[in-house]
């Protein structure tokens, strides 16, 4: 048997990741802002010996459709992410919490200071999902007159994680001595300013806080499209994505994974995360019930607005449901990966209107499996053992009911066969994901003066 176990993130979409959650009773309406239910799923996933929880985060407000769609949506009132995983760091122990920002609307010295702050109060659990935000409804809340286009905010995104591992770096793991009897407190040699001057940013340091317990937060990315990819293999320790098919996860799996040794990195330094949407019942019949239940709640002007994403700017609302669409735009080159899965899933299985927006008011495109623990496994199974996966972004549909049932069903079949953990490794993140802890670069750089 492998010693290799797959890695499990929960990804906490208030009510749940189906786009009707919230009128599901086994859901909690008021869940973007109550503090409980966000504890309670924490402490689910740290029972079901789950690696982290996430949650996706946008500076602004998502319009989607018309405005009777607009109104309809239940993901409009949320905890900003670090400030939420602060608090549910003082009544967890070992789960990691994975937070976005943005490195399009943030600057470096905060969010470096923000996420080592999470990394001291959490004892070593904090993540920092790095977005360069697609949004296009987000640049009038910080003064732009339009949102920056792929090339320049990614390029911006590269720039931007070097300015902020530097700062992390600041510190010298033995740079506090703390001896009351000597009276001295911290060696000044082993503080460092990074004195960066880029195209985009200058930022002097030092950070004001000392090396935090991972030595780096874990960095995540969750960009498919060519740039997201490339920014993946240079810099991020795990990436989360979307596929539908065995065939794209591993083309994917194996694209991402080739591009690391130019960077200097070995394939395990970077875990590919795919997300599934998983709709569990003791029976097929079960599950293919609530299923059903869960689309029958679906409003179809919500459901359309769920296609503008990849329709923009068409006004869908004269569509025939039950027809396929009237026609492919073709795919936005460079810029929007989630478009071309759309694109590919909607054309392969011949979706109608009606059943495409369906299949996306699951999981946005993520893998929906309905079925019983036993078929859930099988498929996780499959393309963790067939280079697709080293573990998954479990979505829940409805939250905290769908939580509750993978932890309870799914997770004792994933131990049974012997490809989850059935106890925690460490204490810190990156000791439960099978990462390194980075060497700091001010270290390095006097050890090989020295040498």
């Amino acid at each position: 048997m492998s010693d290799r176990k797959l890695r499990l993130g929960a990804f906490i979409m208030a009510t749940g990741h189906h786009i009707a959650a919230w009128r599901h009773p086994g859901s909690r309406i008021d869940a973007g802002v109550n503090i409980d239910h966000y504890i309670e799923l924490a402490k689910t996933a740290e029972r079901g010996l789950f690696d982290q929880v996430f949650v996706a985060d946008s500076p602004g407000v998502a319009r989607r459709g018309q405005a009777d769609a607009f109104s309809r949506q239940g993901r409009v009132s949320y905890f900003e992410p670090v400030t939420l995983w602060s608090a549910l760091a003082a009544v967890t122990q070992h789960i990691g919490f994975v937070a976005t920002a943005s490195t399009t609307y943030e600057e470096p010295f905060l969010l470096a200071r923000k996420f080592a702050s999470l990394d001291h109060i959490s004892k070593g659990r904090a993540a920092w999902n790095v977005v360069t935000t697609g949004a296009d409804d987000v640049h009038g809340n910080f003064g732009l007159t339009q949102h920056p286009d792929p090339e320049l905010r990614y390029e911006r995104a590269h720039e931007f994680i070097d300015v902020v591992k530097g700062l992390w770096d600041s510190f010298e793991d033995d740079a506090f001595i703390r001896d009351p009897a000597s009276g001295v407190y911290f060696d000044p040699a082993k503080l460092h300013a990074i004195n960066h001057h880029g195209k985009h940013f200058k930022v002097s340091g030092p950070l004001n806080l000392e090396r935090s317990p991972q030595g780096h937060p874990v960095i995540v990315q969750a960009g498919s499209s060519e740039p997201g990819r490339e920014l993946a293999a240079a810099t991020a320790e795990a990436i989360f994505t979307a596929w539908t098919s065995l065939a794209e996860a591993q083309a994917f799996y194996r694209d991402v994974k080739g591009r690391l040794a130019k960077y200097g990195r070995r394939p395990e330094q970077l875990l590919v995360l795919p997300g599934i949407s998983p709709v569990i019942g003791r029976t097929q019949a079960e599950a293919e019930a609530k299923w059903a239940e869960l689309q029958r709640l679906i409003h179809p002007s919500v459901g359309l607005g769920t296609l503008r994403a990849v329709w923009k700017d068409e006004d869908l609302s004269g569509w025939d449901l039950d027809a396929p669409p009237p026609y492919y735009p073709e795919p936005e080159k460079g810029r929007n990966s989630r478009q071309h899965v759309v694109l590919q899933l909607a054309q392969r299985e011949r979706f109608t209107v009606r059943q495409l927006y369906e299949y996306l008011a699951g999981a946005r495109g993520h893998w929906v499996v309905v079925g019983t623990p036993q078929t859930i496994a099988d498929r996780m199974q499959e393309w963790f053992e067939n280079d697709a996966a080293d573990g998954f972004n479990v979505m829940p549909p409805v939250l905290p009911q769908s939580l509750d049932e993978f932890v309870d069903l799914v997770v004792p079949e994933l131990q049974r066969r012997g490809l989850f953990r059935t106890r925690y490794e460490g204490r810190t993140l990156r000791e439960n994901l099978g990462l390194d802890r980075p060497a700091n670069r001010f270290t390095l750089q006097r050890e090989a003066k020295a040498a």
